[in-house]
């Protein structure tokens, strides 16, 4: 297998999505593979307008604990706004290609998941694999941002040897354009049946809790605050995973009542899934939304616990008595008719589940693909 690069919407941290799964089963698949992973560039004009301290990227480095050696991380600095800077991302695709050399990475394949860096793929060549994970075509963003995104992914998907979807929906809105393979999303399942102990930090009494990014692209800030006030005081709404709210929706959420916990490590999550007393998917139902393949649905399923979850993509398609559709109406009813739980952990965790060993080999049989054009 050639050298791979990943151009990644997410960063490798401690809480690990799709991309960080499917690069670690192929490094464990083949041994002379070696991977660039590059993460969002820093924006520090962007932190100051959130009132953060600046900061710029990393640079070029390892990542610790996934084959020591052949995974390597990129983190550029975006110096100015793109309206300011019209050559931005000609910037930071000069950035990648000059850690690629740095590597010795003279042909390697381009894995994007970030659909603005369509300039990388036109600038190289390098055989292209376009991930679409997200439709952030439907995404509420600006005009000018969505017309920008727009022309990326024309461009990726007219120069990409293989198109990756990750959900039915996006199959049938995608494949309007050209071919498509889909790879959904999967869970170690392995470990989320290793019993764990209860995190110390959980509230006492009974726990409804929500294991996701927090953004308004995809959670119903007002939906949770209605649900925390319906079940408290004798029990607690719980948001685990990284916060990218605003101030006010967090006081918002605070003064109802819900529990923010922030992001936890992958080996760190499972605990809280395993001794919540339902778990609960107060998600925005939007034509975003739709194009979506919840991970959380398959981790949610691995630890057998009763699910509550607004009609979305994922939750609404599969055939599963744990799990309970509830409109925004009925939502915090729902929640409190499942709070009495009507599994105990290991209870429910003998139904089937995808594991992301699967997802892994399938990835690699599209790069196989690729490699052989």
């Amino acid at each position: 297998m050639p050298d791979l690069i990943v151009v990644s919407l997410e960063g490798w941290d401690q809480v690990w999505r799709r991309n960080q799964h499917l690069v670690a089963g192929l490094l464990e698949r083949d041994p002379a593979l070696r991977v660039l992973f590059v993460e969002p560039p820093a924006d520090p004009t962007h932190d100051l307008r959130s009132k953060r301290r600046p900061r710029v990227g990393a640079g070029l480095g390892e990542i610790d604990g996934v084959a020591p050696g052949r995974l390597h991380r990129l983190q550029l600095t975006k110096r100015m706004p793109r309206r300011l800077d019209p050559r931005a991302d000609d910037r930071l695709a000069h950035g990648i290609t000059r850690a690629a050399e740095r590597l010795g990475m003279r042909h390697p394949l381009l894995w994007i998941n970030d659909p603005g860096m369509a300039v990388l793929a036109e600038r190289t060549g390098w055989p292209t694999l376009y991930d679409v994970t997200d439709d952030w075509l439907a995404a509420d963003r600006p005009a000018a941002e969505l017309e920008r995104l727009a022309a990326c992914e024309a461009t990726l998907m007219r120069l990409a040897r293989e198109v990756v979807v990750c959900s039915p929906e996006l199959v049938r809105r995608k494949s309007a354009v050209r071919e498509v393979t889909l790879i959904p999303n999967a869970v170690d399942a392995a470990a989320y049946r290793r019993p764990m102990p209860r995190p110390g930090d959980l509230p006492d009494g009974p726990v409804a809790l929500y294991l996701g990014t927090l953004h308004r692209d995809r959670l119903d800030v007002a939906l949770c605050a209605a649900t925390a006030r319906a079940i408290g005081p004798d029990a607690s709404l719980v948001l685990v995973g990284p916060n990218a709210l605003t101030t006010t929706e967090r006081e918002l959420l605070r003064a109802a009542g819900v529990v923010l916990l922030g992001p936890r490590p992958r080996d760190q999550v499972v605990g809280y899934l395993q001794h919540a007393d339902v778990l609960v998917v107060p998600h925005v139902v939007t034509t975003f939304t739709d194009s979506l393949d919840p991970i959380k649905l398959y981790e949610y399923q691995a630890v057998g616990r009763p699910v509550v979850s607004t009609p979305v993509a994922g939750f609404r398609d599969v055939d599963d008595p744990r799990i309970t559709i509830a409109s925004e109406e009925h939502f915090a009813d729902a929640v409190s008719a499942s709070l009495p739980a009507r599994w105990r952990f290991p209870d429910g965790i003998e139904g089937p589940v995808a594991d992301w060993s699967e997802r892994a080999e399938a990835m690699g049989r599209v790069m196989g693909r690729i490699r052989a054009a």
